[in-house]
């Protein structure tokens, strides 16, 4: 990963000693003036305690600095697990001379166990000093847990004749599903927003990307994301047309950003592209795709890359939508499986088998009913997804 950032902002990420591997797990976002801030968290019930904090502190609109850890979820520890989230907050927010209340926390790994606090206080010196405009990879790395790859990318785009900056750092590998679908996500941009436009477009575009990946169908208790941005670039959104294209290059960026997270899912080896056609409606039509992604047989299927559509038909049968069984087309890439509900024959199955082979794919399901459609991006299900998860504490 080459170095990559973005003007105002600086990162660091070390190993503070979280992690009994020894390998980095503490990481800051700092911004140089107060950071517009737009937030999307997990939808589950059970929620961590920098959750908990971050919903408080985001309604103010601005933030300053993210403190964020790996190896330990900071989830289920009661009242203590709550003061330690802000002790983390306002320790980093003295060492940084910024405000505590525009400093967040996001923290991943293993839930139930308290906090190391004595181990994050005496790193956030060393993670203080070891900012830089240029360490956003290792700011990725650092909040890595199954992850095998840290995962960031940059954009630049060109508005209104000046020069528009994003860098977009996410990890998430297991318990990815939508509402949203990624375990922690940050994007930093020197665009000038409010903090209500921010949220108008990080609510879109993550309708369209992380909200459309799945890898186990588990969704997290820690599930962050934000979109912070300075105003450096002297780039505003109010003005004609500049809106319209920071969406764009965001949502785009975001894509490919849950893309890379399916494609480093634990024990991944397919990314599967499911998309449904002729749907009577798009939420119909999301329905039968979310079923199909979602579907235990049908990721083994693909993981066994065994071109079996009776399972796809089965889950699009149980979708809830109503279906006529007698119109239902399916493909794999380019080669038709499935014609009015019936399959199209071994030969055609030698050459979805091939398809099959391939590391990535798409399924298409045409249910010839109207015109909406819908796609879902997922992975297959394989034997090392089991082994990660069934020793991840240990």
């Amino acid at each position: 990963m080459k170095d990559m950032g973005c003007p105002g902002f600086r990162f660091a990420g070390i190993a503070a000693g979280i992690k009994k591997t020894g390998k980095e797990d503490l990481g800051l976002i700092v911004s140089e003036t107060p950071a517009s801030v737009a937030a999307v968290f997990t939808r589950n019930r059970v929620k961590a305690a920098p959750v908990l904090l971050d919903q408080t502190r985001v309604r103010a609109g601005l933030c300053r600095a993210v403190i964020a850890n790996s190896g330990n979820a900071n989830c289920c520890t009661g009242t203590q697990g709550m003061a330690d989230a802000e002790s983390m907050a306002r320790q980093a927010a003295d060492a940084l001379s910024v405000p505590e209340a525009m400093t967040l926390v996001a923290s991943t790994g293993v839930i139930g166990e308290p906090m190391p606090m004595e181990t994050i206080t005496s790193a956030i010196p060393g993670l203080v000093e070891a900012l830089d405009p240029a360490h956003a990879e290792a700011f990725a790395q650092a909040i890595m847990t199954t992850d095998t790859i840290p995962k960031a990318m940059s954009r630049e785009v060109v508005i209104g004749g000046r020069p528009v900056h994003l860098i977009g750092i996410v990890k998430g590998a297991g318990m990815i599903r939508p509402d949203m679908a990624t375990m922690l996500c940050f994007i930093c941009s020197d665009i000038q927003a409010s903090a209500s436009q921010l949220q108008e477009m990080l609510s879109s575009a993550t309708e369209q990307s992380f909200n459309r990946v799945t890898i186990d169908g588990d969704t997290s208790t820690n599930d962050t994301m934000l979109l912070m941005a300075n105003g450096f670039s002297g780039v505003s959104v109010d003005s004609d047309g500049h809106a319209e294209q920071f969406q764009q290059v965001l949502t785009e960026m975001m894509i490919e950003l849950a893309r890379e997270v399916v494609k480093d899912g634990e024990g991944v080896t397919k990314v599967v592209e499911v998309v449904v056609e002729g749907a009577g409606s798009t939420a119909a039509a999301r329905a039968v795709a979310d079923t199909v992604a979602h579907s235990s047989l049908v990721k083994t299927a693909f993981f066994g890359e065994d071109a079996n559509w009776g399972r796809i038909l089965g889950a699009v049968g149980r979708a809830g939508v109503p279906v006529d069984p007698d119109r239902l087309n399916v493909y794999f890439d380019d080669v038709q499986m499935v014609k009015d509900g019936v399959g199209c024959g071994k030969d055609v199955e030698k050459a979805a088998t091939e398809v099959l082979r391939q590391s990535e794919f798409k399924v298409t399901i045409n249910l010839n009913q109207g015109g909406a459609t819908a796609s879902v991006i997922t992975s297959d299900l394989s034997v090392e997804y089991v082994k990660i998860n069934a020793d991840y504490r240990t």
